[in-house]
């Protein structure tokens, strides 16, 4: 697959959640700095880090590796965003958890719809 890994739409909404997840997490309880809020953003980083790595790899078959590495850690994202909006964190109203997890969902949809197409090229 050519071109580089800032040209892949899955990479450029994976940027856009990890800031928003950035966003959303000031506004968490400070006692969760070193729990909650640190494991959610890790995972969100390693969403758009794993396209990356996986772009940069040699082979479409190790691309496809990283990129299901890539939708296990939007899963984490999303089971955190679950918890965050279950305890009440940093959700002023019911629109932003459905915004988040709307972002997640179309990211899934889209790292789905690219492991797809490189699995039939793959075959």
């Amino acid at each position: 697959m050519a071109g580089s890994y800032k040209d892949l739409r899955a990479w450029k909404q994976a940027m856009e959640l990890a800031l928003e997840i950035y966003r959303f997490t000031e506004s968490c309880p400070k006692e969760e700095k070193y729990g909650l809020t640190s494991q959610l953003r890790r995972a969100a980083v390693s969403v758009s880090s794993n396209i990356a790595e996986g772009k940069g790899r040699c082979t479409d078959k190790e691309l496809l590796l990283f990129l299901h590495h890539a939708r296990g850690s939007l899963l984490e994202v999303e089971t955190q965003l679950l918890i965050s909006q279950g305890l009440k964190y940093g959700f002023e109203d019911q629109s932003e958890a459905d915004r988040l997890l709307s972002l997640v969902e179309n990211l899934a949809k889209t790292l789905n719809a690219l492991i797809k197409s490189l699995r039939a090229i793959a075959a």
